[in-house]
C-alpha cells in the first residue's frame, strides 16, 4: 500500500472507526512513520476540541418514536446486536460529523489568515513603492523648476578612486539650491554614508547626506538655505554615519 491510504486512515484511525485489515496495517505502519503520527495527533486534538464545544441535540419526537417502536420489536441476542451496532453507528456519525466540521473549520481558518497576512504584506508593499515614487516625482519638478532660471547651472561630477567608474550631474542655483542625480556608485558600507560639499573659496560646507539603492543611484535634494552664495566645485566623500562637520574620507566624486 503506498502511503497516500495511510493519510487518509490516519482520520478514521483518530475516531475509533478502523477496523478489520485497513486497522491492522495501519497499526503495523503507524510506529514507523512520523508523518502519519503527527497527523493522528492532530485529527485526535481537532476530535477534542470538536466534543468539548459539541451542544447536545435533542432528536426529533418522530425519530425518538421509531427508534423505541424498533427497539420493543427486537428480542434477546438480536436485540443486543442491534442496540449495539445503533449505538456505534450513531456515535460515528455524530464524531464523524462533529471532527469534519470543526477540521474544515480549523482549515478554513488558517488559510484566511494566511490569505490577510499576505495582502497586508503587499498593501505595505506597495505603499512603500507609492512614497518612494512620490518623492522622486517631486525631486524632478524641483529640478525642472530650477532649469527654468537663466542663472541655474549644470554642472558634471566625476568619479575618483575605488569609484572611478560613477557619476553625478549637480543642477545648481546659488539662491535656490540644487539636485544631484548619481550613477554607478557603489552602496556604503556598513557604518557609512555618503556627504555632498560645496567649495567656496576653498572651504568646504557640508550640503547633506545620502544613501544610493542597490543599482548606485540616488537623487538628493540641497535646500535653499545650503546654497551661501557662489560654489566653484561640487564633492561628494565618503564619511562615517551621521555625517562630519568637515571631509574626512575619500573624495568618491568631484566636478573639477
Amino acid at each position: 500500500m503506498s502511503h497516500e491510504p495511510f493519510e487518509t486512515l490516519a482520520a478514521v484511525y483518530a475516531a475509533g472507526a478502523l477496523d478489520g485489515d485497513d486497522l491492522a496495517q495501519f497499526e503495523a505502519h503507524l510506529p514507523g512513520c512520523a508523518e502519519c503520527q503527527a497527523a493522528v495527533r492532530e485529527a485526535q486534538d481537532t476530535l477534542a476540541r470538536a466534543m468539548l464545544s459539541a451542544r447536545p441535540q435533542t432528536p426529533l419526537p418522530a425519530v425518538r418514536e421509531a427508534l423505541v417502536r424498533r427497539v420493543e420489536r427486537t428480542r434477546g441476542a438480536g436485540r443486543r446486536a442491534w442496540l449495539t451496532w445503533a449505538a456505534a453507528t450513531a456515535v460515528v456519525a455524530a464524531v464523524a460529523a462533529g471532527f469534519t466540521a470543526t477540521w474544515v473549520a480549523v482549515r478554513y481558518e488558517a488559510r484566511l489568515g494566511q490569505m490577510a497576512r499576505e495582502t497586508a504584506a503587499v498593501k505595505e508593499r506597495l505603499a512603500r513603492n507609492e512614497a518612494a515614487l512620490q518623492e522622486q516625482v517631486a525631486l524632478y519638478r524641483g529640478a525642472v523648476e530650477l532649469l527654468r532660471d537663466p542663472a541655474t547651472r549644470v554642472v558634471d561630477l566625476r568619479g575618483q578612486g575605488t569609484a572611478a567608474s560613477a557619476s553625478g550631474r549637480m543642477i545648481w542655483n546659488d539662491a535656490g539650491g540644487g539636485h544631484l542625480f548619481v550613477a554607478g556608485l557603489p552602496p556604503a558600507p556598513a557604518g557609512k554614508t555618503y556627504a555632498l560639499w560645496t567649495i567656496s573659496g576653498g572651504t568646504p560646507r557640508a550640503a547633506g547626506l545620502f544613501g544610493v539603492d542597490a543599482s548606485g543611484r540616488s537623487a538628493h535634494r540641497i535646500a535653499p538655505e545650503v546654497a551661501r552664495g557662489a560654489v566653484g566645485v561640487f564633492a561628494v566623500t565618503l564619511e562615517p554615519e551621521g555625517g562630519t562637520p568637515a571631509p574626512t574620507g575619500p573624495i568618491v566624486l568631484a566636478s573639477k
